[in-house]
């Protein structure tokens, strides 16, 4: 917004004033523009009922969900600064500086088996669909012997196993698959003993230096346009969510200093390189703001990390008593704040998620909506251990319903198939048995047998049709990966998770924007399978 920050009375106000984004004017619920139709990829699917009437706060994380990172710059970025720490500090080839990032390569989802060096896909019963070792896939016969011939199932869990469930790991998981290659090519180059797991821990290690040193953070706060994508949906959505009576909150492991800068482009407030106008408007759109929170375990209940409250111009921290200000020593009351402070949230460092109830005097933990990216970080533990009430944002999710509108016709060609594979191999199988059991004379064994082999001929043409259109099929949402919630006909072990853990899952967070905040989202009836051929869908 050109101008510096203003001050809105309404939401109706806000909407005109806050300008057109490539000619159109941002359009929200409470919008007095005529009703639209919600496009499937903007929709928010619902996996447990949720009236929203009941929700008293709602809470965001700020890196991937209000702050949506461009990959081919952002990825790029961690992912150089990784191979620069694995060279200049970890003593890794020079030959990996001419590396590069294919940032559409790895999706999220997938499991890296650190002790064998492979990138596993597998589906919600943790049944391993695609392998890969390094770069290299698996055949059906090593995959089989690796994961499918134990007597006890894997549970695919750490210290062995590394799950990659963020959009930020996509990196690591990349360079470890080149790395894995590179072993493999050149073991000389690397130490004695330094297996794939050893390769997996430096990897690791590069990536939380870039993270201590600031790197990552100072490139993106030098020019946030190059980095994260402007969404100019974000503040008109928190007002309408503040005006509805709700509270709203932020809780980020980003530090104080990094989420003002990223909160105001965000938000409008210095969106051009090098823009030093950054100021503290944004937070008039929350409550509470808690930085530095170190989440997942902020959600522990038994967390006993201490809370200071952030001086936003200076970045200071104070000692706080879940909350309230101590004096310092010498003096018998805290500091006043400005009077222009005084209008505004607070913001906070550390704590716990007490503390965060505390502020906002929650009764009920079912009172508070999370809205985050990261199934472990930010909902499994929000939803399992406090009972909150969870949306999960999916960016890949936008253009994963573009590709299955695209390829209906292909879905229903394979069910067709599977349809008459099935019915060919149970004549297969009602001949073997009569060929075996039954009393026959030569002639009638002769056209058995006849017909055996021209089903035989029909199931193998069947199953090669149905194995190139299902390859088809696979290819067109990835060429490596295929559809990230489905792994064959199962639902993928991401999408599982997705269901168990997220109330609400959508692709972007102001989606949010495009529904009545007192909206009842309500779930899709279940279906067995005994029960699809019956209910008319």
């Amino acid at each position: 917004m050109e101008g510096g920050p203003r001050n809105y009375n309404s939401t109706s106000q806000l909407h005109r004033d806050i300008g057109n984004v490539n000619g159109e004017e941002p359009f929200i619920w409470s919008s007095l523009q005529q009703r639209r139709e919600i496009a499937m990829e903007k929709q928010i699917f619902c996996n447990r009922s949720l009236n929203m009437r009941s929700i008293v706060a709602v809470g965001f994380d700020m890196d991937y969900t209000l702050a949506q990172y461009k990959p081919e710059t952002f990825e790029t970025l961690a992912y150089d600064g990784t191979v620069k720490k694995l060279v200049y500090n970890l003593g890794y080839p020079p030959e990996l500086l001419k590396w590069s990032f294919d940032w559409k390569y790895m999706v999220r989802g997938l499991v890296l088996d650190k002790r064998r060096g492979n990138i596993l896909k597998m589906d919600r019963h943790k049944y391993v669909k695609v392998a890969y070792h390094g770069f290299k896939e698996l055949s059906k016969e090593d995959k089989v012997a690796t994961y499918g011939n134990t007597m006890l199932r894997d549970s695919f869990d750490e210290p062995d196993y590394a799950l990659v469930d963020t959009l930020f790991s996509l990196a690591e998981a990349y360079l470890f698959a080149q790395l894995v290659d590179f072993k493999d090519r050149f073991p000389e180059k690397f130490p004695d003993g330094a297996d794939y797991s050893h390769i997996y821990k430096d990897v690791r290690a590069a990536v939380d230096l870039c993270h201590r040193d600031g790197t990552l953070k100072q490139m993106v706060a030098g020019d946030p346009v190059k980095y994260i994508h402007e969404d100019h949906a974000i503040v008109p959505m928190l007002k309408m969510l503040r005006d509805s009576g709700r509270m709203t909150f932020l809780v980020t492991n980003s530090l104080w200093d990094y989420t003002n800068v990223v909160m105001n482009f965000l938000c409008g407030n210095g969106t051009s390189k090098n823009d030093s106008s950054c100021n503290f408007s944004w937070l008039e759109n929350f409550d509470v703001v808690i930085t530095g929170s170190c989440k997942p375990s902020f959600f522990q209940e038994e967390n006993r990390a201490q809370l200071f409250e952030v001086e936003a111009e200076s970045g200071m921290l104070y000692n706080t008593d879940n909350g309230i200000v101590l004096p310092q020593i010498g003096r018998t009351a805290p500091r006043d704040l400005p009077k222009e402070l005084k209008k505004r949230c607070r913001v906070f460092q550390g704590g716990s998620v007490g503390h965060l109830h505390k502020l906002l005097s929650i009764e009920a933990s079912s009172q508070v909506l999370y809205v985050g990216d990261h199934i472990y970080g930010d909902i499994l533990r929000s939803k399992k251990v406090l009972g909150w009430r969870t949306m999960l944002v999916v960016p890949e999710l936008e253009r994963e319903l573009q590709l299955l509108l695209e390829t209906r016709e292909i879905r229903k060609e394979l069910r067709l198939l599977r349809k008459d594979r099935d019915l060919v191999e149970d004549k297969i199988h009602h001949l073997d048995w009569s060929l075996k059991f039954e009393r026959l004379d030569n002639e009638d064994k002769s056209k058995l047998l006849f017909e055996l082999k021209e089903l035989q001929s029909e199931r193998e043409e069947v199953r090669q049709l149905h194995q190139q259109t299902q390859r088809e099929c696979h290819r067109k949402f990835h060429r490596t990966w295929g559809q990230l919630m489905k792994t064959g006909y199962q639902n993928s072990r991401f999408a599982h998770q997705v269901e168990r853990f997220a109330c609400l899952y959508t692709s972007q967070v102001t989606n949010l924007s495009l529904y009545s905040p007192d909206k009842y989202y309500r779930t899709s009836e279940d279906f067995m399978p005994h029960e699809f051929d019956i209910i008319e869908l």
